[in-house]
């Protein structure tokens, strides 16, 4: 995509839009397009929404690359002492691109192991932390609002009053989770394993209307909010 223009339109951008609207314009669409959340046996919409999501992330990459290369781009007026200097203490023009280069073009490194990690009252509002591994991490009085949380590993972890308040737990593993008191609002929960996890006291909606999505959600043995068990 060589197109900047292109790049701006895909991300529903104006062109010259800050790298802080980039990032977010692409939190956004990724979310609609993750194919994870399109049905297994729908493969015409996955591989639809596998393309979408490529695009969506050539689009993200190349505005990126574009402005981290004009922050770092050395103005031509500058004293050629000052330059000089500047240079013995940098790394090579040469090197820094294939540095750039290769930031885009080598495979991300594995997702750290946080099981049992400490992250109470951390501020994780729309982070991504899918396929993360959070057996028995503490998350009470966490910020996880419009979090990414795809098939994250939760099992026996500490919810207790955080905040998920549409955060995407689209297939995560929730088995045995403390949720008392968490504010569960517009969370979706589709194909998430909820098993024996309790829910006292949890904020799911009003009195009249369910405000969380528990599509194919597995719910057996679930304590909720009510204190009631729920047996499947």
């Amino acid at each position: 995509m060589d197109d900047l223009d292109q790049c701006y339109r895909v991300l529903g951008l104006e062109p010259g839009a800050s790298l802080a609207e980039v990032n977010q314009a692409y939190k956004d669409l990724a979310f609609i397009w993750h194919p994870d959340r399109v049905p297994e046996d729908n493969k015409r919409l996955r591989d639809k929404a596998q393309e979408k999501l490529k695009e969506i992330n050539q689009a993200r990459d190349q505005l990126r690359s574009l402005q981290q290369h004009q922050r770092t781009k050395t103005p031509k007026s500058q004293p050629s002492a000052k330059r000089s200097q500047a240079s013995d203490r940098k790394t090579p023009p040469r090197q820094q691109k294939q540095s750039s280069s290769e930031s885009y073009s080598q495979p991300k490194p594995p997702n750290p192991d946080l099981s049992g990690a400490d992250f109470r009252n951390a501020d994780l509002k729309e982070k991504d932390l899918s396929g993360r591994n959070l057996t028995n991490a503490d998350l009470s009085n966490a910020n996880l609002s419009d979090a990414f949380l795809h098939k994250v590993n939760l099992t026996g972890a500490n919810l207790e009053r955080a905040n998920l308040f549409r955060a995407n737990l689209f297939q995560a593993n929730l088995s045995h989770a403390n949720l008392r008191e968490t504010n569960l609002i517009g969370a979706d929960f589709s194909g998430a394993d909820l098993s024996g996890a309790d829910l006292r006291g949890a904020k799911i909606g009003t009195k009249d209307r369910l405000m969380i999505k528990l599509t194919g959600a597995n719910l057996s043995g679930v304590i909720l909010p009510d204190g009631t068990v729920h047996n499947a």
